[in-house]
């Protein structure tokens, strides 16, 4: 790692103030790689000694004394901060150029609105009147949503773990007027305390660094900045060969790190960064590998056995703070559940257990039910918090059970979900911690056909009692990013699950997505939608994602349209991104707001949008024949090479695309008309094998030459093929799905 080593310690030192340094903890999930290529870098929940509002609460609450510029914004992050005392600007040319004016360091802070630690550090600190003049008086404040803005974000997320070991978020990070970081660090308690010092400490000190050294913060940030730069080039002196090695590799290294007692890789805090139990179920089941097999089988039963899985209601908290995926953080994203989306489908496809169907339809069933706009689009996210508790929404007492349940549906009750009277979570971000509290985790799965209706009886008596309590604090902003990337997981469980409504439903988030942020004349993708408005911002995540997920829907329905609309979005994407003289794709489409330019390349909480780029371009190419989408993914995997050798924890969706390249892969081809229940029975077959390497496809629209080249007879048929050579055509699922299995 490279630090400034020597101002490092005059800021981090603290000498004046007497405490010791130690990198800041902080942080609520799993942020982008450090160099070293951690996947999951530990980021402790720091203790507080105060009440956190949730933002909803907070909201109700706002006695609104202060209003700053971010109540112009859209962001439900931004507006949670509309009415602080502290001055905050949006990230934008205004405040940049009124810290030159001014000749004042940035304190730039990032977070999102369902983090717990950014509602801890918004209370203790942003809400303070004394900490809110400070800050305008010697300081420009910017305040950025690292969801709408994950290019700011991973520029000084890289930063951040890059001089204290860690990151997370609330992320804070001090800038010169240039926008070049010279200190960062996370969450800052009210006083100093476990060797931090307190927030209006670190800005006294940042205040007399910038009044007497400032040509050395200066120095150092210009150092620093050209340090990044070089170390997010992704340059490497010598590539490894895309071969299957690699993929052998990567197996082997990632298998080291299994957990066989809970499933999951790595230990406290478990996060489930599903690329990497999808990579390695492609893996073993690719080469017959029971054992791997068995791995992501069992990590998928004990995540849906635990407190992480939401036993009531369906979908997945953020992560495990434990290894067991017992207690969780009780946030919901739309990513997380979008990915674990398609785990669970391949799971059912792979083993033919209903549990796992029963899952992926579950996480429907709650992305469905609360996370949907009228028309059609997926909201973001939901909090943690509700009333000022982590995870009261979420959790029971043996008391509350006790009044509500019958006599025979109590013990069953207890025992299956191992209720305690003590409980099994405390709320430690609270001074006055709820007693008692219970996660509900499946304890004992074993039950009789009685005790299962008895266990049925109590869920509906238990979630309609759950419906009336305060809810969580809704993110309601949707990204075309998170959208596209549930697109693809959605309209898979319509074929895989063979219903009708997913594929409704996938139809009209398409239909949203394209009439809100897209702009069909000039090929342009936005990346926000919030309350009728999108912002103006282009990112590589969202053109990527929402590909993938459009292809997808096409495979699934064959409807040419959405497949014409898959290349203008290739079309755009290589237009705006692509880097034609070293491969690969810029984050994002210039650098007039940002100090470097980024090729995101690290597959974590959430796939980076250059894995998913080449995967879709690949399939792209397969399906219309156009052989320059193949080149563009086969040159962009060449020029990550090194980085996919060296670290298979932050690149096992970029190792799924590998895989998915050095397999030519099978080609389905349906004649017919799609909307005929013929032609739909021959798609659900197609999709009812466990087989990564194919695709499907029509002989109508734009699709490669064979295909265009048969011809529609009276009834649909099925062509198979691999290359240039075919099966003959059947109109029989069982054949398509004998041959597929073959195959894989």
């Amino acid at each position: 790692m490279y630090r400034p080593r020597r101002l490092l310690a005059a800021i981090c030192g603290m000498a004046l103030l007497g405490v010791g340094c130690r990198p800041p903890q902080g942080g609520h999930e799993n942020a982008s790689s450090v160099p070293a290529g951690n996947a999951n870098p530990s980021a402790t929940n720091p203790p507080s000694n105060s009440t956190v509002n949730s933002a909803s609460t907070h909201a109700a609450n706002a006695t609104h004394h202060h209003t700053n510029r971010l109540a112009q914004e859209k962001s439900p992050y931004l507006l949670q901060h509309a009415h602080n005392p502290v001055d905050w600007h949006p990230w934008g040319e205004e405040a940049f150029a009124q810290a030159k004016a001014e000749n004042k360091p940035i304190f730039l802070s990032i977070g999102y609105s369902t983090c717990h630690w950014c509602h801890v550090m918004e209370r203790e600190s942003f809400e303070d009147e004394k900490v809110g003049a400070y800050l305008k008086e010697h300081f420009i404040s910017i305040k950025v949503d690292r969801e709408e803005r994950p290019d700011v974000d991973k520029i000084y997320m890289t930063y951040v773990q890059a001089t204290t070991g860690s990151g997370g978020w609330p992320m804070t990070v001090f800038l010169t007027p240039d926008r070049k970081p010279f200190y960062g660090g996370t969450y800052f308690p009210p006083e100093s305390k476990f060797g931090r010092p307190s927030f209006m400490e670190l800005l006294a000190r940042i205040r007399e660094l910038w009044t007497t050294r400032q040509d050395e913060l200066i120095a150092s940030a210009e150092n620093m900045t050209l340090q990044i730069a070089a170390h997010m080039s992704n340059e490497a002196a010598t590539k490894p060969k895309l071969n299957p090695d690699l993929l052998r590799e990567a197996v082997m290294s990632l298998r080291r790190n299994y957990d066989p007692v809970n499933g999951g890789f790595g230990g406290a805090p478990k996060f489930p960064t599903p690329a990497i139990p999808s990579f390695l179920l492609q893996q073993g089941a690719r080469h017959g590998d029971q054992e791997l097999i068995d791995m992501i089988v069992h990590t998928g039963e004990r995540m849906a056995a635990g407190g992480i899985y939401d036993q009531l209601g369906g979908g997945f908290a953020r992560y495990s703070v434990d290894a067991r995926w017992l207690v969780p953080h009780f946030e919901k994203m739309l990513y997380d559940n979008a990915q674990l989306l398609d785990l669970y489908l391949d799971l059912y496809l792979q083993t033919g257990r209903q549990r796992f169907a029963g899952v992926a339809r579950d996480i429907l069933r709650y992305i469905l039910r609360d996370m949907t706009h009228p028309e059609g689009g997926f909201y973001s996210a939901e909090d943690a918090d509700s009333e000022g508790y982590e995870g009261k929404f979420y959790v029971w007492t043996m008391s509350e059970l006790k009044e509500l349940l019958t006599a025979e549906e109590l013990p069953v009750v207890v025992r299956h979900f191992g209720i305690t009277e003590r409980g099994n979570f405390e709320d430690h971000s609270h001074p006055d911690p709820l007693p008692n509290q219970n996660v509900l985790s499946i304890v004992d799965p074993r039950l009789t056909d009685a005790e299962a209706g008895l266990i049925k009886s109590a869920e509906k008596k238990m979630l309609a009692v759950r419906d009336e309590r305060i809810r969580p604090h809704l993110d309601d902003k949707v990204l075309a990013s998170w959208n596209g990337l549930l697109l693809g997981p959605l309209a898979r469980a319509a074929v895989v699950l063979d219903e009708p409504k997913y594929a409704a439903a996938a139809e009209k988030n398409l239909a949203f997505l394209k009439n809100s942020l897209w702009d069909s004349e000039t090929r342009t993708l936005y990346h926000r939608w919030r309350e009728g408005e999108r912002d103006s911002v282009q990112l590589l995540d969202a053109y990527a994602y929402l590909l993938n997920g459009v292809i997808t829907l096409y495979e699934a329905t064959l409807n040419p349209e959405h497949l014409a609309f898959a290349m203008e979005l290739a079309e755009g994407m290589i237009g705006r991104f692509h880097d034609a003289e070293k491969g690969g794709f810029w984050q994002s489409t210039g650098t007039k707001d940002l100090i470097i330019r980024v090729k995101e390349d690290y597959d974590g909480a959430q796939p980076s949008g250059n894995s998913v780029a080449i995967l879709g371009l690949a399939r792209l190419g397969h399906i219309t024949g156009e052989a320059r989408f193949g080149e563009i993914a086969g040159s962009s995997l060449e020029f990550f090479a090194d980085r996919m050798d060296r670290s298979p924890f932050g690149t096992a969706f970029m190792l799924q695309a590998l895989d998915f390249v050095l397999d030519e892969p099978a080609r389905v081809v349906i004649t017919g008309d799609p909307q005929s229940k013929e032609v739909r029975r021959l798609i659900v077959a197609s999709h009812g094998v466990y087989q990564t390497a194919k695709v499907v496809l029509s002989n109508q629209g734009p699709v490669e030459e064979f295909a265009k080249s048969i011809k529609t007879g009276r009834e649909p048929e099925a062509y198979i093929c691999t290359g240039q050579s075919c099966q003959p055509p059947t109109r029989e699922p069982e054949k398509i799905q004998a041959f597929l299995r073959k195959r894989s």
